[in-house]
């Protein structure tokens, strides 16, 4: 993976911030703190993504026969089943 040189520009406040968690032990450096914003709001977002597919898969699917108690006992068989 190729590296890309970027300049910016923050307000003194925001400086003080970053550096305080560098002293802190959070981050070794100014661009490691921010390739962790970028990758934190890249999972954010592909989970709001996710979210919308499945609400419009949902939507989609249209209504259900399932009580509220059969929807609870499939969730919570499917929740044991994963431990």
């Amino acid at each position: 993976m190729g590296v890309i040189r970027k300049s910016i520009t923050f307000t003194e406040q925001q400086d003080a911030f970053v550096k305080s968690l560098i002293e802190q032990g959070f981050y070794t450096n100014d661009s490691e703190y921010i390739r962790d914003i970028i990758r934190k709001d890249q999972e954010r977002r592909k989970r709001i993504v996710d979210l919308n597919d499945a609400l419009i898969e949902g939507m989609e699917s249209g209504p259900t026969d399932a009580t509220i108690d059969g929807i609870w006992e499939e969730a919570i068989s499917e929740h044991n089943a994963k431990e």
